[in-house]
């Protein structure tokens, strides 16, 4: 069956797949039918759907024939490529791919690696490895220059002060880095448009120095995960110019549609960002993973990072770019192979007119709930994102989501900002049409009104 007539979320309880085969794996060759028909019947009933059009969760996950194929000659390849020494091509083509993916965002000159420039681009796996890695590095940086200014404070004494800033609408990986990391973190309130202002920042900086503690590093967010909201970093900016923060720039999502004339402005203030992360595999056709994390000076990276033992030396060292000093593992696969295959065939223009759909299609979501006088809409649609609610009590959206989940003809997740709950409608799949939108429109309309039937009928049954 096509994926989609599929059942786009699976009706399996845990543990499901246990029973369904041995406890240890055979002793002599399965034959190839055998594990073909097994993908049948015990892997698809636990598979949801990510690339069904009838997906609309969390944000898209990207694919495409050409980094099908990229990542096959990848593992056909199959080199492991922490130094350059380790496969050239695997490192320089990285380096010129992340250049071209910088020159179609307009990112800065000081992030692309050209022959002399002293940034550069490299693909993490995830973008909470990209924040993650550039709080690493800050820390690196700020806890050197703080001893310098505190020589008889400890480096521990200097760590127990550092603190970090996002907005309370940033990611859960932005906590988690601070928390791997050994920092303290704040979450910054944002405001009626759910965006970190420099306002708040420069109340939250001038607070902490008050009370002894060190300053040295904020996310700001473009394109929250909750509603696709974006921080203001055009004051953000130079606010951590001015106080020596480094700043680093999640744009996980919303990434991809900078490469559109007509959305690259939501990118203005990048040029006083350290470093810049986005999800080619969201949106821009690459399949899971591929991360592109640009910084402005690559030193800080390689020199929070840098390991040499012997066994990893090569005759080129320090001329050359090896990777796993811009990372936390060590190995890693030739990704920019399947990233090189997109760009190359789809062209710029073919991923422009795939994000225009998309937010288009998003735009289509948004009329229809606005004609429908019993929702809301409770956020900007910019993107591909549509957050939208019943109007009513929480409990009502919450059993509409309920109701739709159960049914796995479409699949959404919720948020919550500020105490209103709500849902959240994605254009996730590329093969996404206004017909699949219209098709889970008519079933979200047809729910809403057995909720709010239910909703009736039990305030009827108990009157107050």
């Amino acid at each position: 069956a096509g994926i989609d007539t599929r059942p786009v979320f699976p009706d399996v309880k845990p543990g499901y797949l246990r029973e369904m085969i041995p406890d240890s794996a055979p002793q002599e060759p399965d034959s190839w039918d055998d594990v073909c028909a097994d993908i049948e019947r015990v892997i698809m009933p636990g598979v949801t759907f990510w690339h069904s059009p009838h997906f609309h969760a969390y944000f898209p996950t990207a694919n495409s024939y050409p980094a099908l194929l990229g990542d096959m000659l990848s593992g056909a390849i199959g080199c492991i490529g922490f130094s350059w020494a380790s496969s050239p091509a695997c490192t320089e083509l990285e380096t010129v791919v992340l250049d071209w993916l910088g020159k179609m965002l307009q990112l800065p000159e000081c992030f692309l690696a050209g022959t002399e420039g002293e940034g550069g681009g490299v693909i993490q796996g995830t973008a909470s490895e990209a924040t993650l890695v550039a709080l690493l590095a800050a820390r690196s940086k700020a806890v050197q220059k703080l001893k310098t200014e505190h020589p008889d404070m400890s480096d521990h004494d200097i760590m127990g002060k550092l603190v970090i800033y996002t907005s309370d609408q940033a990611h859960s990986s932005v906590e988690r880095a601070a928390m791997l990391g050994a920092v303290r973190c704040r979450q910054l309130q944002t405001d009626e448009d759910l965006m970190l202002r420099g306002a708040v920042l420069q109340a939250a900086i001038e607070e902490d120095k008050t009370q002894g503690l060190f300053p040295f590093f904020l996310v700001a967010t473009l394109g929250t995960t909750p509603s696709c909201a974006f921080d203001n970093l055009l004051e953000l900016g130079p606010m951590c110019q001015e106080q020596a923060l480094w700043l680093h720039v999640d744009a996980a999502y919303a990434g991809s549609a900078f490469i559109c004339p007509e959305y690259r402005p939501l990118l203005n203030g990048v040029e006083f960002a350290d470093s810049f992360n986005f999800n080619a595999h969201k949106w821009m056709r690459v399949n899971f993973d591929c991360s592109a994390m640009w910084v402005r000076n690559r030193a800080d990276i390689v020199d929070a990072f840098n390991v040499d033992p012997i066994y990893l030396k090569h005759d080129n060292q320090g001329l050359v770019t090896d990777y796993r000093h811009w990372q936390i593992p060590l190995g890693r696969r030739f990704r920019s192979l399947k990233l090189w295959f997109v760009l190359r065939m789809f062209g710029v223009k073919g991923l422009q007119d795939h994000i225009r759909k998309q937010i288009s299609l998003a735009k289509e979501f948004e009329v229809l709930v606005r004609s429908d006088e019993r929702f809301e809409v409770t956020a900007k649609v910019i993107m591909g994102l549509v957050c939208f609610r019943l109007k009513g009590s929480n409990e009502i959206n919450e059993q509409l989501l309920k109701k739709i989940n159960e049914g796995r003809k479409i699949h959404l997740v919720p948020s919550q900002v500020h105490g209103t709950y709500f849902l959240r409608f994605a254009i996730c799949a590329a093969t996404t049409t206004s017909q699949d939108v219209t098709f889970a429109w008519e079933i979200i309309k047809q729910l809403a009104a057995e909720v709010l039937q239910g909703d009736s009928d039990g305030k009827q049954g108990n009157p107050q």
